[in-house]
């Protein structure tokens, strides 16, 4: 049986998430990376994403993510014609890779960016990666070069920071620097293998 023994991990776009499943990786954890998992079925669904917005999304035969977020990120309908795409292909990876892990035994995280939005995973263990709203502007700016107009889009497409904080099991603030991370990522990764 899938997500037995799985914990997610999400957060809000640029809440340092990424740095908090390297952190936890370090601890011994294992990781599912839904982005990973995502980046590489967009790649094999090239020709369907051509099919629906346009060659100009394809390039030498791999999506051409900047262009096709700057679409997804301000057209709903488009973003729903490629999740209804994708999705299903994801999760079904997803789950493929969590009975491999379950069958190993102890906690997993499963690092999925959209899990409360797609509502997809039974998982009822959940780490959230905390930043307020102010702080993922200002590092989604920094981070991919964006407008603040491209920025605040990109963070409405999501289920507000603080929504997502109050349903977590636990949350790693991330608010501050690199050496606070550290700290919050070990005090949970204690919590976690000591929940047990």
């Amino acid at each position: 049986m899938a997500f037995k023994h799985a914990v997610a991990l999400t957060g809000g776009i640029a809440s340092g998430k990424s740095t908090a499943c390297n952190l936890l990786k370090l601890y011994g954890l294992r990781i599912i990376d839904a982005d990973a998992i995502a980046r590489q079925i967009l790649d094999d669904e090239a020709d369907a994403v051509a099919e629906l917005f346009g060659d100009e999304y394809v390039a030498d035969g791999k999506v051409d993510r900047k262009r096709l977020g700057q679409l997804i990120f301000s057209d709903k309908e488009a973003r729903k014609q490629l999740e209804v795409l994708l999705h299903p292909k994801i999760r079904e990876e997803i789950v493929r890779q969590s009975e491999v892990q379950d069958r190993l035994g102890g906690p997993y995280i499963v690092d999925i960016p959209l899990f409360f939005e797609t509502g997809s995973y039974p998982i009822e263990k959940v780490i959230v990666v905390y930043a307020p709203r102010e702080t993922q502007k200002k590092r989604l700016i920094e981070r991919e070069g964006l407008g603040e107009e491209e920025a605040e889009a990109r963070l409405n497409a999501q289920i507000d920071i603080e929504e997502k904080r109050k349903k977590a099991t636990w949350v790693i603030d991330n608010s501050q620097n690199l050496k606070h991370l550290q700290r919050e990522t070990e005090r949970i990764f204690n919590q976690i293998t000591n929940s047990r």
